[in-house]
């Protein structure tokens, strides 16, 4: 598969407009399945959690879940949409080879929520309003795993296994309007968004929002127009993009792959596409089909969807705090210039400084340790951080230890990896193998007395100013008592010692 030739981006951005589209595919968390009571749990053996209903058997028939129900209806009123009085689901017909009816129950023409608007921030601090078109609720797919050749792929493989655990799971699509006027910065507000809706639906409580395990997904359609033309061009919908990272770089090389097309007099292919994250491209899936190819029709088996006022109400209600209106606060209790709180969000690590935080370290240093050592050895272990055996409780203990002088970074460091390894507290670990920082001025000063015994010269230095003599004996000191020394006491008793002679 060869790359496509690519437009130089700026010169794409000079020819052309850049309009976008986000179909973002949230996975809900419920207990069950949408229209029947088979378990929804990721990671079961497959093939586990399948009923007639969820495979299709004929005279099966399905029942709306109810959880499901108000879960979508929390996340349109999060992004400001309204809630439909009355909502039916349709059939939308499509060979899908890893859903056995051969059809989705989806939603059509009338969907739980419609018309919101979100606020998006990009790197560059600008903000973006995103028109909401809609946000519907639809039942996931099955998974193919195919087998054979080196890209995990059909194309290549030698078969392909089904696993109908997912067919059926609950599924919210939210849609938005096409976004125009994002310019140079349109890959980033295509990542920015899909990390805001993850965001919400995991503050909600919704979603796990894990997405490397699939529970949020992005298509991303993208199309360019001459500056100036009122038509939209043609566009393609790369699917199933499932990092923030990876959506960025799709989005900017479809921008660069149809400039070059269209530059060169080329019309461009309505189609599916896929993305290649070892590559860094995108190939050519299928033909894109409209709204008329799927031969919707109402879903004869299932009454209209019919929330009441109250619901709605109650579920407004219950909201949390909006996640920017979050950020925003957090920024100033905090404290943290603007770089300082952009790398926490960027780092994903903002749940667990906040409980940290609200387990009693200060910001500062919770923000160190996770985004510091924590992040370190989740990435040395390829592990997501939330996979690590360490809380934010643990994390404020350890901070405290070494805000109260009892242990210092090194030695916090080492704290921290006995944690992560099981062995208990810090502060039980730091007891149990006695590595609390030696601060007994008589133990302190026999050591420096032995390493300027060696080093006799550093005396003088020190009473003519020369501080920088004093790193050598402090080291020393260091090095014989194994890290445990209090360093900054031992400098105050070296000063001392000199300005005594």
């Amino acid at each position: 598969m060869a790359k496509a030739e690519l437009m130089n981006y700026e010169q794409a951005l000079e020819q052309f407009e850049v309009v976008i589209g986000l179909e973002v595919h949230v996975e809900l968390n419920t207990k069950t399945k949408m229209f029947c009571g088979c378990r929804n749990d990721f990671g079961d053996e497959p093939n586990t959690n399948v009923c007639p209903i969820c495979i299709g058997l004929p005279g099966s028939l399905p029942a709306v879940n109810r959880r499901a129900v108000e879960s979508s209806i929390a996340i349109g009123l999060s992004l400001g949409c309204s809630i439909a009085p009355n909502g039916r689901f349709s059939r939308k017909n499509y060979f899908y080879p890893d859903l056995a009816k051969n059809f989705q129950t989806s939603q059509y023409d009338e969907p739980i929520a419609f018309e919101g608007t979100i606020d998006i921030e990009v790197p560059s601090g600008n903000v973006f309003t995103v028109a909401i078109e809609r946000a519907h609720m639809e039942e996931d797919a099955g998974k193919l795993t195919h087998v054979g050749g080196n890209t995990g792929r059909i194309h290549g493989a030698e078969y392909s296994l089904v696993d109908y655990n997912r067919a059926g799971v609950p599924l919210v699509e939210i849609v938005t309007k096409p976004v125009l006027g994002a310019g140079a910065e349109a890959p980033e507000l295509a990542a920015a968004y899909v990390r805001s809706i993850r965001e919400i639906v995991k503050a909600l409580g919704v979603s796990d929002a894990r997405m490397e395990r699939g529970n949020v997904r992005c298509d991303a359609n993208v199309s360019l127009r001459r500056h100036g033309a009122e038509k939209l061009g043609t566009r393609t919908e790369t699917k199933n993009v499932n990092s923030l990272r990876s959506i960025e770089r799709a989005v900017r090389y479809e921008i660069q792959r149809q400039a070059h097309i269209l530059a060169g007099g080329g019309s461009i292919t309505q189609e599916t596409r896929h993305w290649h994250e070892d590559r860094g491209i995108t190939s050519s899936g299928r033909p894109k089909s409209d709204a008329d190819d799927y031969r919707y029709f109402p879903e004869p088996d299932l009454v209209p969807v019919q929330p009441s006022h109250e619901l709605i109400e109650s579920i407004r209600a219950s909201l949390p705090e909006n996640p920017a209106d979050r950020r925003k606060r957090l920024a100033g209790e905090w404290g943290f210039s603007e770089l300082e709180f952009r790398d926490v969000v960027n780092s994903g690590l903002l749940d667990q400084i906040e409980e940290t935080v609200a387990a009693g370290a200060k910001p500062q240093a919770a923000r160190k340790w996770w985004t510091g050592e924590v992040a370190r050895v989740a990435n040395s272990e390829e592990k997501d951080v939330a996979d690590l055996n360490v809380t934010p409780a643990q994390i404020a203990e350890l901070a405290s230890l070494v805000e109260a002088g009892k242990i210092n970074d090194r030695i916090g460091r080492e704290v921290l990896a006995a944690v992560l390894a099981g062995e208990g507290s810090p502060a039980e670990i730091v007891s149990a193998k006695g590595l609390e920082v030696v601060s007994d001025d008589g133990a302190l000063l026999a050591a420096i007395d032995e390493a300027l015994a060696t080093q006799p010269d550093v005396i003088d230095a020190i009473r003519e100013g020369r501080m920088q003599a004093a790193g050598a004996v402090i080291g020393a000191v260091m090095k014989a008592m194994k890290g445990q020394a209090d360093a900054a006491r031992v400098r105050e008793l070296l000063i001392e010692r000199a300005n005594a002679k």
